[in-house]
C-alpha cells in the first residue's frame, strides 16, 4: 500500500477521530481539534499521520512526546498509534515508528519507548519485531476526582 508519513495538521481531526474509536478511545472531531491545537505547536509533542497516496483518508496515526521527569530525566514515549483495520500489516505502522524514532535522534535522544496494554497481545509482537524489548509490567492506577 503506497502511503507518505507527514505531520499532522488541524484538518485531520476527523480521520484521525475516526481511528480514536477503532482503538477503543471515542472521541469527536472537535476534541480532537482542540487537542491537535494544544499538541501541534508543542515542540516536545509529535503527531505523524499515514495517508495513502492515492485516494482520500488517513491510514493511520502515531503520537510521541518528549518529557523530563526528575527520577529519569529525558524520555521519549509513544503514546498512541493506531492502524486503519483495512491498512494493518501494510507496513503502516512501522513507517509510523520509524519516523518518530528518526524525531527522538533528530534531538539527541538515545531511546523510544512505549506501553502496550495486555489486552492487546497482536501490538506486543508488533513493537518486539522492531526490536523493542519488555522492560516491566505495571499496574495503572486512576482517581476520579469528579463525580
Amino acid at each position: 500500500m503506497s502511503h507518505r508519513i507527514r505531520s499532522a495538521n488541524l484538518s485531520d481531526a476527523s480521520d484521525i477521530a475516526r481511528l480514536s474509536g477503532t482503538l477503543g478511545y471515542p472521541a469527536e472531531r472537535e476534541e480532537i481539534a482542540r487537542r491537535l491545537t494544544l499538541l501541534l505547536p508543542n515542540p516536545s509533542h509529535l503527531v505523524l499521520v499515514a495517508e495513502p497516496l492515492q485516494g482520500r483518508g488517513l491510514l493511520g496515526w502515531l503520537a510521541a512526546e518528549r518529557r523530563v521527569t526528575l527520577e529519569s530525566g529525558t524520555k521519549f514515549e509513544i503514546v498512541g498509534l493506531v492502524v486503519d483495520m483495512t491498512a494493518r500489516r501494510s507496513g503502516i505502522g512501522k513507517a509510523l515508528v520509524e519516523a518518530a524514532e528518526q524525531w527522538v535522534l533528530d534531538q539527541s535522544g538515545t531511546g523510544l519507548g512505549v506501553r502496550s496494554n495486555v489486552l492487546r497481545p497482536e501490538s506486543h509482537g508488533f513493537y518486539e519485531s522492531l526490536g523493542y524489548l519488555r522492560r516491566k509490567t505495571q499496574h495503572v492506577y486512576l482517581k476520579s476526582l469528579r463525580d
